[in-house]
């Protein structure tokens, strides 16, 4: 006994729910960013940088984190 294949596609289901916006690791990576980029300014502040210099501090360490 021998199957034809069919030429039609696959009916797709009608009522599937579609994927989350992020995925887990996606979120745990921009938390993570999201936190350095809080601590590492807040420190350098706090050791006496002028506030500009702990923004941009801050963007440095947070950077690498997104580029995973």
């Amino acid at each position: 006994m021998t199957s034809v294949p069919s030429s039609e596609p696959p009916i797709p289901p009608g009522n599937s729910l579609p994927g989350p916006f992020i995925t887990q690791h996606t979120a745990l990576i921009l938390l993570t960013a999201l936190v350095i980029g809080l601590i590492v300014p807040g420190l350098t502040f706090l050791n006496g940088t002028p506030t500009a210099g702990a923004v941009v501090a801050g963007a440095l360490g947070a950077e690498p984190c997104v580029h995973l």
